[in-house]
């Protein structure tokens, strides 16, 4: 506890560092964890692509970065960041580091007590606390389904009508056409 408490105070001194133009670390949100990600702007064509298809957007570390930028300006960034947490574990093949992680992701994004609780019906909260005893990589895929789907269907068409997406997009259409 004493070391995630720690690693959240050196995020949060790097992000009032960081200048306010820049959002911090940004390449590194890719969901695979690996920091591989291109690092490159999506297209125009990309951008707009993502309005048609949620999983498109999902796809990419760009499209996730703009949309946790916009989920951070509702106050449930959470979700997202649930959602990667639990990818995260499906790749894990560590019986102690499931453990480890299966434990941080209740105490982060489950727990009442969390001040990130994410939004899950009794059911699944259930079938969590059962897995619990005998934590594996897949335990939270009806939690993380859950959650995918309240963003796809709540989250996401406010996002499409954002300023956040507008500018992107207006900015990468401006610049297509001047070429």
């Amino acid at each position: 506890m004493r070391k995630r408490q720690q690693s959240q105070n050196e995020e949060t001194s790097a992000v009032s560092q960081a200048p306010e133009n820049q959002r911090p670390n940004t390449c590194c949100f890719c969901w695979c964890c690996c920091c591989s990600c291109s690092c490159q702007e999506p297209t125009a064509e990309e951008i707009l692509s993502w309005s048609q298809n949620f999983d498109k957007l999902m796809k990419t570390a760009a499209g996730r970065n703009l949309f946790r930028e916009f989920l951070r300006t509702e106050y449930s960034e959470e979700n997202l960041l649930f959602w990667l947490a639990c990818e995260e574990l499906k790749n894990e093949l560590n019986k102690k580091v499931i453990e480890e992680k299966a434990r941080i992701i209740y105490e982060d994004y489950i727990s009442i007590l969390s001040p990130k609780e994410v939004s899950l019906d009794s059911r699944v909260r259930e079938a969590i606390n059962r897995n619990l005893l005998d934590p594996n990589p897949h335990m939270y895929e009806d939690a993380q389904l859950q959650i995918y789907t309240l963003m796809h269907r709540d989250s996401f068409p406010r996002f499409l009508n954002s300023q956040i997406y507008k500018s992107l997009l207006e900015s990468t259409g401006s610049s297509t056409s001047e070429t």
